[in-house]
């Protein structure tokens, strides 16, 4: 069993006294918004220490009552004390806490930040891999009256120095010595920096102002309950608590400012969506693996789970990386929800790509015949809703069985957050009776705006829009298609110390301009079609979006990795090609060894390609005949000359986010790109 029953001796007397504090103020209405009536403000602020108002749904769906961090943190503590909270592996066992010590310890913390005088609405900046010591720094520099600031484990020296400076941090949290290194090389620089702590390992050299996690814990001891509880008090749900710093795959990363409500209010907004189940009867068991510096990410790996008592258990760092051990924790743990990005759905089809090819010719066969059964009843479900008996064999046979394999076998649902989903991996999926739910939001949001359940699915949509937020479309064309704007509770309170993005972003009614093109058909369901930036305009002025033609071309061509479409005020389309190849697991650099799935594909069409440079430079007319079919499929679906791809080039390496075509999330940098292969566009057009 993975918690036990509930006993309210293992709360402290000051955990009770605030709850107490707690539910009074729910029984007399009162919110902590209330208790401090804020002066005239507007939906948005530039300033970290500014307030904002909260757009309250007239029909009540948006209405819920305000909640600081702290007082959802406290209710679940206390709700479920003895429920396991977090879970982590350490050597061959699961090392657990509950409910309540993950409450406590978050106080704790919290104490020790007030001793080394985090000043209030002043960054924590907190640089490391998922685990219990980064959810803990995360809650207790909010608890402090401080603003969690998450930064990308690969961020360089540089950009960790931007976001200290730009948050005013304080307190740095790094995971490791390397980690550590990045901020001593700069901390000259960092004028608000007091002090660093080292969140695992053992300090290889005592510094002064540097303490490890054990020694950082117990800082705190002279710091009062009661002052901890005046500042925490003190905090409103329309403030700030958080910044979070977007990938910057469009331009510099913007430092994105986000409240306690826009937390409680999206958390609980999705969960009226999304059917996740409830402690105590029926714990929800999640995996942790995705960059928590992510808000969308965190919505969905720390604020949900909070709301709802969940269990959550953290895989190794390299989780994610080819070949990575999460298959292995996700098997341990055997979640019941499962949320994922495109890149990650990606590898596990692959994975079961290649499973099918390495199987006996007999299995083969029923996978093969399975998939197609699969495909067919998902894609017609909604006309039928009886599961026909071949599939109810297949699901026997091979579905259920590819589940317990992944480890999936308890999920209910599984989730995808993040652009590039393409048709093909959806309906790959879908033969294998998983559905993958799209969700479509960003970090001007707090991450989710719309999601998609199985009861009300389409293909290639984003669902619909959280309760009490709304959706519209401005500057609609002929085909209904125009920009999303959005509205409600979850969006952010602005740019932090940049009024001028913030008032273009944000208008003043209260509405984001997302920059997403798109549709929004007659039963509300969202269809993102591309980011304005994005959109190339032919010498004729006609609109293309590039992300779906790429995804034909990985679809139609299986040994790209990337697909950039080029053609900006040109007669024609061109496009820069990267292979998949096998990539260095310590620092993520491609190498030019091409994958075993490639070679395979290779060898099967009669060429004896190893490596990136055999392809490179029309070396190989085996596959730049490959190539050239899979472009003339996609050709033959336009009648414009415009909108075909006429010359294309496969580069010497691949794409990568230490190379800096891809962002921290690897989305593609398409400006860096085309400055990075100027000379090479440019020769598509003389």
């Amino acid at each position: 069993m993975l918690f036990v029953g509930c006993s309210e001796n293992s709360i402290s007397a000051t955990t009770k006294r605030n709850l107490r504090s707690f539910e009074k103020r729910k029984q007399a209405g009162e919110t902590q918004l209330d208790m401090n009536k804020p002066k005239t403000i507007g939906f948005f602020s530039s300033q970290l220490n500014g307030e904002v108002i909260l757009r309250n749904d007239k029909k009540g769906e948006g209405n819920q009552a305000p909640l600081t961090v702290h007082e959802l943190m406290l209710e679940t503590a206390t709700k479920y004390p003895d429920l396991i909270a977090l879970g982590i592996k350490k050597v061959n066992e699961w090392e657990t806490i509950t409910y309540i010590e993950y409450y406590e310890l978050c106080r704790k913390a919290a104490k020790s930040l007030l001793k080394l005088d985090l000043e209030r609405f002043h960054g924590v900046g907190i640089l490391g891999c998922n685990s219990i010591e980064w959810l803990v720094a995360n809650i207790a520099s909010i608890f402090a009256g401080g603003i969690s600031v998450g930064i990308f484990p690969q961020n360089s020296p540089q950009n960790c120095r931007f976001i200290a400076d730009n948050s005013e941090a304080n307190i740095f949290m790094v995971e490791d010595d390397w980690q550590l290194q990045k901020i001593l090389k700069v901390q000259n620089h960092l004028p608000h920096l007091k002090a660093i702590v080292q969140l695992k390992g053992k300090l290889r050299k005592k510094l002064p102002h540097l303490y490890s996690w054990e020694e950082f814990l117990k800082l705190g001891v002279t710091i009062s309950d009661e002052m901890l509880d005046r500042i925490i008090d003190s905090q409103k749900p329309n403030q700030c608590c958080m910044v979070v710093y977007t990938a910057g795959t469009t331009g510099p990363p913007k430092a994105v400012m986000i409240s306690h409500d826009n937390i409680t209010w999206t958390s609980a907004a999705v969960l009226q969506s999304l059917p996740y189940t409830y402690a105590p009867e029926n714990q929800e068991i999640l995996v942790s693996y995705l960059p928590l510096c992510l808000i969308t990410v965190q919505i969905f790996e720390i604020w949900i789970p909070i709301t709802i008592g969940a269990s959550i258990f953290f895989a190794e760092p390299d989780a994610i990386k080819v070949e990575g051990s999460l298959i292995n924790t996700l098997r341990e743990v055997r979640p019941t929800t499962f949320f994922g990005i495109p890149e990650v759905w990606e590898e596990i089809q692959q994975k079961l790509k290649l499973d099918q090819m390495s199987a006996t010719s007999f299995k083969k066969n029923m996978i093969v015949w399975a998939k197609k059964v699969g495909l067919k009843t998902n894609l017609n479900r909604e006309h039928d809703a009886h599961s026909p008996f071949n599939f109810r064999v297949a699901k026997k046979l091979i579905y259920e069985r590819v589940r317990r394999n992944l480890g999936l076998d308890r999920c209910l649902q599984f989730l995808s957050s993040g652009a590039g989903l393409s048709k093909e991996t959806q309906e790959f999926f879908l033969s294998y009776d998983i559905t993958l739910l799209q969700i479509y939001g960003m970090t001007e949001c707090t991450g989710p705006h719309s999601v998609s359940i199985e009861k009300e699915f389409k293909l290639l949509s984003c669902g619909k829009a959280i309760p009490g937020s709304n959706s519209l479309l401005r500057q609609k064309d002929e085909d209904g298609m125009g920009e999303f704007f959005i509205w409600g509770r979850h969006i952010s309170m602005g740019y932090l110390n940049n009024e001028y993005k913030t008032k273009k972003v944000f208008d003043p009614k209260g509405w984001l301009h997302t920059g997403d093109m798109g549709i929004l058909d007659n039963e509300g369901f969202i269809h993102i079609t591309g980011r304005i930036e994005e959109i190339i305009i032919t010498n004729e002025g006609e609109r293309i979006f590039p992300v779906p033609i790429e995804d034909m071309l990985k679809n139609n061509i299986p040994i790209i990795c990337h697909a950039m479409i080029v053609g900006n005020q040109a007669k024609f389309l061109s496009v820069l090609l990267t292979l998949k190849c096998e990539v260095n697991e310590d620092t993520g650099e491609p190498r030019s060894i091409l994958t075993k799935e490639v070679i395979n594909f290779c060898r099967r069409n009669n060429s004896k390609a190893t490596k990136v440079t055999d392809i490179t430079n029309n070396q190989d007319p085996v596959i730049d005949d490959i190539i050239q079919r899979g472009i003339d499929e996609i050709n033959e679906q336009t009648d414009y000359d415009s909108h075909k791809i006429l010359k294309w080039k496969v580069l010497e390496k691949d794409f990568s986010i230490t190379g800096g075509e891809l962002g921290p999330t690897s989305k593609m940098r398409r400006s860096h790109i085309t400055r990075m292969y100027q000379t090479t566009i440019a020769s598509f057009y003389i």
